[in-house]
């Protein structure tokens, strides 16, 4: 006749059977091509044919941004913000085209018509395109960094890519007006 598990049994029994499904996920996970962090890892030449002046992948999916510098011996992830929805997501190719630090905003023609009482805001603290911004080729989108860091890892934009204002800041520092980029 057995004896029935102790409490501390029963509870060590249970969470082992909930860890077996884990570790099957890992197993499988183990040959992803994914981080901790849960960023989907990018080859720049699974979409450039030469790095150029530098190139940018910014991966809406893993709402990550990659550079890799002219050489290639500059790689950098950063987490980004991403559009709200997939109709005010651009995908393709661009580049970048001017770079302003201190960049003031102005609403775009479809936020002022569901925000009429939207202004435009001056370089500062409450400005939504952050310290630092960078301008592609296509109208209205940008690179840039925000004020509001809730926004990060989150879709919350109406088109833009956006960082943290200390990581715009570092990706403006190495990455030159001509960079390509491209929007998956």
């Amino acid at each position: 006749m057995s004896t029935p598990p102790t409490r501390r049994a029963a509870l060590a029994m249970g969470a082992a059977s909930l860890l077996l499904p884990a570790v099957a996920r890992a197993d499988a996970a183990a040959n992803a091509r994914r981080n901790i962090s849960s960023f989907a890892m990018q080859d720049w030449r699974d979409h450039f044919d030469t790095l150029g002046k530098g190139s940018i992948v910014a991966d809406t999916t893993s709402r990550a941004l990659h550079f890799w510098s002219a050489d290639g011996s500059d790689y950098r992830v950063f987490p980004t913000s991403v559009p709200l929805t997939d109709e005010l997501t651009k995908r393709g190719y661009t580049r970048i085209v001017r770079k302003k630090v201190g960049p003031s905003w102005t609403p775009t023609a479809s936020q002022m018509q569901r925000f009429p009482d939207w202004k435009p805001v001056p370089p500062g603290p409450d400005n939504p395109l952050g310290t630092h911004a960078m301008y592609l080729s296509w109208p209205a989108y940008i690179i840039h960094g925000t004020h509001d860091t809730r926004k990060i890892g989150r879709r919350s934009s109406d088109g833009c890519i956006g960082l943290y204002n200390e990581k715009i800041a570092e990706l403006f520092a190495v990455c030159p007006i001509g960079t390509q980029v491209r929007v998956i």
